[in-house]
């Protein structure tokens, strides 16, 4: 049995060296304008940090790419050699929505019934990683780590951070490794994107998100295109957005996150 297990994490890291070796003859060789996530077997931290060594010296790649369901909240200690992998490189964590490690829920009371339910609460797998990292204590043991939390949602954001430095006040003792507000390390390590964009029943209630998460400085427009629920860059957003803040979300945020050259100005 031990021997089948160790076989099949070694065939998950074959087909993501594939994987990877993929992405670079068939997308970025063809066209260097795109860029490319580390594709990682995420459950053998080993195997994983070992094919981060291999790949991220390769303008291609630009993040280390994990999904959203895992076997254990990303804080765990098991994923930390790959966290240590990707600041070793210099490289963002990238948490996509999806996934499905040996075959876990997304639910902490067991399986939906509708796939509607799955695809609803994905965004409560995305808080319970954001919580787990942040009491973990890893931001304290690499400065330089990033996430960028990938098609999730983001307005639980604020109530979330809220709730997480409430209790930090309270019970803080049980961590020592995190020695500020809960809420500092999000603001600044974390980033997120819009899709699914969110969708308050008064349009203007997103800027009111955006004002609790303190601006749109963490936020980065994804589509998702072409799966059948993405968001158009033209209509995505129902509400006017004041341009500053717009260029931010559409391309400057995430020029910053990705450390990307800026974009070039035209002078006559």
């Amino acid at each position: 049995m031990a021997a089948r297990h160790s076989s099949t994490r070694e065939y998950g890291a074959a087909l993501c060296r594939a994987t990877n070796d993929w992405q670079v003859d068939e997308w970025y060789e063809k066209d260097s304008r795109l860029r490319c996530g580390i594709v990682v077997p995420m459950e053998d931290a080993e195997l994983a940090a070992d094919e981060i060594d291999r790949v991220a010296g390769h303008p291609a790649f630009v993040q280390v790419l994990l999904v959203a369901r895992t076997s254990a909240p990303l804080g765990d200690r098991r994923y930390w050699k790959i966290y240590e992998a990707a600041a070793r490189h210099d490289l963002p964590v990238g948490v996509h929505f999806g996934g499905g490690a040996r075959g876990v829920p997304v639910t902490a009371a067991g399986w939906p019934s509708y796939y509607l339910e799955d695809h609803a609460v994905m965004s409560t797998a995305f808080q319970a990683h954001v919580a787990s990292l942040v009491f973990s204590g890893i931001f304290e043991k690499l400065p330089a780590l990033r996430f960028a939390m990938i098609e999730g949602g983001f307005a639980w954001l604020p109530s979330l951070t809220w709730r997480m430095d409430q209790q930090w006040h309270r019970f803080g003792s049980e961590t020592p490794q995190v020695r500020r507000r809960p809420s500092e390390y999000v603001a600044e390590r974390m980033w997120f994107t819009t899709q699914p964009i969110e969708e308050p029943h008064r349009a203007a209630d997103l800027l009111t998100v955006f004002d609790h998460l303190g601006g749109v400085d963490k936020i980065m427009f994804s589509t998702d295109y072409p799966h059948w629920d993405f968001d158009s860059p033209v209509h995505a957003f129902q509400v006017r957005i004041p341009q500053d803040q717009r260029e931010k979300i559409y391309t400057e945020n995430a020029r910053a996150f990705y450390r990307l050259p800026a974009r070039a100005t035209h002078q006559n």
